[in-house]
């Protein structure tokens, strides 16, 4: 079982940056694909980004150019970085990992982003 905890959600103003942290309770080099979802109230849970061990990274058409998903091997954990935030942004955002066993997920930081 691996166990997933996001940080560093919270309240922004529009235009501003948060960086959010996922820790993994395993090495994430044995996670095949990590990624960030976000779920907005009344609304499904989607896809922002995600990253395979081979490196390919993929971001949703919404926040290209404005988000970054990276990952730290050595300190097991993944990273979004939010730039020039929208309130359209506004949502739970959740990690999630997988390997051969399944799918994982983390319980998911608020981030509120006020006009």
């Amino acid at each position: 079982q691996v166990q997933l905890v996001e940080s560093g959600g919270g309240l922004v103003q529009a235009g501003g940056s948060l960086r959010l942290s996922c820790v993994a309770s395993t090495s994430i080099s044995s996670l095949y694909a990590m990624g960030w979802h976000r779920q907005a109230p009344g609304k499904q849970r989607e896809l922002v980004a995600s990253m395979s061990t081979g490196g390919s990274i993929n971001y949703a058409d919404s926040v290209k150019g404005r988000f970054t998903i990276s990952r730290d091997n050595a300190k097991n954990t993944l990273y979004l970085q939010m730039n020039s935030l929208k309130p359209e942004d506004t949502a739970v955002y959740y990690c999630n990992g997988r390997n051969i066993f399944g799918t994982y997920w983390g319980q998911g930081t608020q981030v509120t982003v006020s006009s």
